[in-house]
């Protein structure tokens, strides 16, 4: 009972003068008064008086712990709590009245100044993990053993990236996400948003605001960038990029799994949605700052490397839908060549053109000196050919009533392939009742200036090594003149047809190969024009007043003989457009089809037969027209600087890949 009363002393000492006295008692002096009681009660035991056994635990450190808050503890807390609830109250004011961002800043401060002292006093009591709690635990835990572990893509091989990507399309369905979204509503796109906030919004600075409520955007992801609780993904559009911001706590605010989601579930390639605000980093790069994203489509396949791309030129051909991802140019080629064509319709509409389709497969080919596709009707048992042209089907046209006509489309000539001629290609072609070709080439100047307006900053324009001037008017030569201006010391008089071997010997004086082999002063001209002249001919020019052996479908020129009323429009050295005045005699018509006759039966396999049904149109009269034909494919090349016929094409015709 002594030593109880000495513990209890001492305990009453402690809670009097501050756990900091207490402290300063030494261990030995506790234990000398627990060894003087002790040998009391050692006596009374040994007197054999019975007692309760007691057993008193002395504290082998050097030091007590407290086990109440001291009464200034106590005052301090309170303290606390009323300025905490004081500035809180001020701050509610504050925002009542108005205050700005800035000169509230230092009202919060304080308050969370206030409030981190009162937690260094009163830290929080442990939370007992309730039963929720623990199957919340479990869930987590079996999801993160679901979650695919992070892979470097760069190791893996096709099939490995492939089944990986499938495995997150099997996670997703686990977990009731759709992977294969039906329908999303974005409601700007990427170029919208940069136009929107030109010259808005200070590095770090957000619109909390925007107008129409929150923002939504759709693409594909080019490129992610994790960092911990915050990412950052590249989205491309039709239109461009933008910056896409996830922030762990901002997406959380909706979907407590939203972060880890897009982490474990998204690869570059998906097509995911996102919706939230817009605010510049502080590096000043436009950014939608997320509230929440959407997977739209899971891609299975990865995009090229970023750092070596899409750049073998046969496999950009052949994988047109990953050149067009990763290449802005190549989709850049394809939006002026829509609005090329878009354009050209709409002029001639505009000037009473009827665009009427006519059709593909031909009993015979007619209209151009061309080698046609050949194929079969099983149920009518008929040899057909797909079209070299549409020019006849179109003039039968004219002679039925219409004035004006044209037809955009795609023909179908089996020869050879380079990069100015693919097997299956774009032209218009028109006509018009009462014209001639001067009236065409007027329309050909009027017609394509419209179409360079349509996609070029300038008349002038970049193609390659040079510079072309497409300004009004271009130059019109004669082809008699300009091969004239190559060999200088031979006229190529077309009507006399004794200076055959003499032209022959020019022509081959000057290079121009395989001249023994034709037949006629027509065609050494035209032949030394192809070699000698079409080349140079970078500026647009028309080249006008063919032969009539090479023109089996032109008017004969009303004062030239040998000639005809026909031109063809060059540029950067290549056949841009061909046009009549076209033949309307139908006893004239049939002797050149015939003669087109006669050297297909002498092998010739360009060459054309005879068209009845057209003659037999032909013979119920046909007005005076023009006719002009435009290749779309290589106007195109020349508007948009390409290279190549193939990167005009959305799908070029390629053989099998090896």
């Amino acid at each position: 009972v002594v030593m109880m009363s000495s513990i209890f002393l001492l305990s009453r000492n402690i809670r009097n003068n501050g756990c900091s006295t207490a402290f300063s008692l030494s261990r030995s002096s506790l234990r000398q008064t627990y060894s003087r009681h002790s040998q009391a009660l050692s006596v009374l035991s040994n007197n054999r008086v019975s007692r309760p056994s007691l057993s008193v635990a002395i504290p082998q450190t050097s030091s007590f712990t407290c086990l109440h808050s001291t009464t200034s503890n106590s005052a301090e807390i309170a303290s606390l709590e009323e300025q905490i609830a004081a500035k809180g109250n001020q701050i509610r004011a504050l925002k009542e009245d108005g205050i700005s961002k800035p000169e509230l800043a230092p009202h919060v401060e304080e308050l969370l100044a206030l409030k981190a002292k009162l937690a260094e006093l009163v830290p929080p009591p442990p939370k007992e993990e309730t039963t929720e709690t623990k199957s919340k635990k479990q869930q987590n835990q079996q999801q993160k053993k679901k979650q695919p572990s992070p892979t470097d893509e760069s190791t893996m091989t096709a099939s490995e990236l492939r089944a990986a990507r499938l495995a997150k399309v099997q996670l997703m369905r686990e977990s009731n996400a759709e992977p294969y979204a039906y329908t999303y509503d974005p409601n700007r796109t990427a170029s919208q948003l940069q136009k929107e906030y030109e010259g808005k919004l200070e590095p770090g600075e957000e619109d909390e605001h925007p107008e129409g409520g929150e923002i939504a955007v759709a693409g594909r992801i080019m490129a992610r960038r994790v960092f911990g609780k915050l990412a950052f993904y590249t989205l491309q559009d039709e239109t461009g990029v933008i910056q896409l911001q996830f922030d762990k706590k901002r997406l959380g605010e909706r979907d407590a799994d939203s972060f880890k989601n897009l982490k474990a579930w998204t690869d570059s390639g998906d097509i995911i949605g996102a919706k939230g605000t817009i605010r510049r980093t502080d590096k000043g790069e436009l950014t939608l700052y997320a509230k929440e994203w959407t997977m739209l489509t899971k891609s299975a396949l990865p995009l090229p490397d970023k750092y070596h791309g899409l750049t073998d030129i046969s496999k950009r051909y052949r994988n047109r839908h990953l050149d067009l991802i990763v290449n802005p140019s190549v989709r850049e080629t394809f939006y002026k060549r829509a609005k090329i064509t878009s354009s050209l319709r709409r002029q001639l509409d505009a000037k009473g053109f009827l665009e009427i389709e006519t059709p593909v497969l031909h009993t015979q080919p007619g209209g151009a000196e061309a080698k046609p596709f050949e194929t079969y009707h099983n149920t009518m048992d008929m040899e057909l050919t797909l079209r070299i042209a549409t020019e006849l089907h179109l003039k039968r046209l004219i002679i039925g009533g219409f004035p004006r006509v044209y037809e955009l489309g795609r023909i179908f000539r089996n020869e050879g392939i380079s990069t100015r001629h693919n097997p299956e290609f774009t032209s218009v072609e028109l006509y018009q009742a009462y014209a001639d070709y001067h009236d065409m080439m007027d329309l050909t100047e009027e017609l394509v200036c419209g179409m360079a307006r349509e996609v070029c900053d300038s008349m002038t324009i970049p193609y390659g090594e040079y510079t072309v001037c497409l300004e009004r008017p271009w130059r019109r030569v004669t082809m008699h003149d300009i091969v004239k201006e190559e060999i200088p010391d031979f006229d190529f008089d077309l009507s006399d047809p004794s200076i055959l071997d003499a032209a022959k010997a020019a022509a081959s004086a000057a290079g121009v190969p395989d001249v023994h082999k034709l037949t006629t002063v027509g065609y050494v001209l035209n032949a030394c024009f192809e070699e000698l002249c079409e080349p140079k001919l970078i500026q647009p020019t028309f080249v006008i007043d063919y032969p009539v052996e090479v023109s089996p479908l032109s008017k004969p020129h009303r004062s030239k003989p040998g000639m005809v009323e026909r031109f063809e429009l060059f540029a950067t050295g290549r056949e841009m457009a061909n046009s009549f005045s076209e033949l309307t005699d139908p006893v004239d018509q049939r002797e050149r089809f015939e003669a087109q006759a006669a050297k297909k039966a002498a092998g010739d396999e360009e060459a054309c037969d005879v068209d009845e049904d057209f003659l037999t149109a032909l013979e119920q009269g046909m007005p005076p027209t023009g006719g002009l034909g435009i290749g779309i494919d290589r106007l195109v090349m020349l508007l948009t600087n390409s290279p190549s016929i193939r990167d005009v094409i959305a799908f070029p015709l390629l053989k099998p890949d090896p």
